[in-house]
């Protein structure tokens, strides 16, 4: 949804300043205008109905918009249904630069919005309340003749966080070494052994005259393995927590504002020779 953001600013080079942020930011330069309106230069005089020129250091050019007061209020009736809400947008700009932002979504505007807070928009309602019974000339002066020092001051947080300073790491591996031992084994062989005999055969010889078969067997020993998993050792890792104190030192910054009151008609009044006080004795 497109939408429409407006920033108003008391300078046309804080217009331009926050024109160059939102180009920096990504939002194309011809979706944004400056008009200027009773604002002047902080450093040159009023500039009545005449645009600053685009900016050279920004991306792209600037469009750079002049409108009279009709066309203002058209405007502003045309973004708010609120005649009052109009009505107040409408004054404060007239004595300021205006930078309006057609964005394309509601994201986009809302960081279009934040940019121009940043970047110095004046705040349309607490303006338009100090604006309240004053004429349109004290409007202007107020308006230009404002300065401030800003106080900035710091201040320390301390705080902690972890880091990683270390550690241990167990890895485990196969390691395969060689194993020999010596073993006696027995084996058994048969052996046919046949011998030549003469003699008559007896009663038991002859119990043995028949068919049938005589079997030996041979048995040998074979080598056998058999392997047992023991543990052994065992290997843990744990942790020990020691606390210590840490003193943190710091400065903090501060701003220090001096207000010295001028009085120059005091100063003048001291070196007027005719208030010199005079000795009797001279003459």
């Amino acid at each position: 949804m497109k939408q429409t953001v407006i920033g108003i600013f008391d300078y046309g080079v804080d217009a331009q300043m926050a024109a160059q942020q939102l180009e920096k930011n990504g939002i194309p330069s011809k979706n944004i205008d400056i008009a200027v309106r009773g604002a002047k230069d902080k450093s040159s005089a009023p500039n009545q109905n005449n645009p600053n020129p685009s900016n050279p250091n920004m991306g792209g050019p600037t469009n750079t918009v002049t409108t009279d007061n009709q066309r203002d209020s058209q405007f502003f009736n045309s973004l708010f249904d609120n005649r009052d809400e109009s009505s107040k947008y409408y004054e404060v700009a007239k004595h300021g630069s205006i930078v309006t932002v057609h964005t394309d979504s509601k994201d986009q505007a809302k960081k279009a919005a934040e940019l121009l807070d940043k970047y110095g928009a004046i705040d349309v309602n607490e303006r338009s309340a100090q604006y309240r019974g004053m004429s349109s000339s004290d409007k202007g002066k107020w308006t230009n003749s404002s300065k401030s020092i800003p106080v900035v001051e710091e201040n320390m947080q301390v705080g902690k966080r972890e880091v990683e300073t270390g550690g241990v790491r167990l890895r485990s591996r196969i390691i395969e070494r060689p194993v020999e031992e010596k073993l006696r084994l027995r084996e058994e062989h048969v052996h046919v052994e046949r011998r030549p005999v003469n003699r008559p055969a007896n009663e038991q010889d002859l119990k043995g005259f028949k068919e049938g078969e005589i079997t030996m067997t041979e048995h040998a020993e074979k080598p056998m393995v058999n392997k047992e998993a023991r543990v052994v050792e065992e290997v843990r890792l744990g942790k020990d927590v020691e606390q210590h104190e840490e003193t943190i030192r710091g400065t903090e910054r501060k701003t220090d504002v001096e207000v010295d009151r001028l009085n120059p008609k005091a100063d003048k009044d001291r070196l007027d020779p005719r208030n010199e006080k005079r000795d009797p004795n001279k003459r």
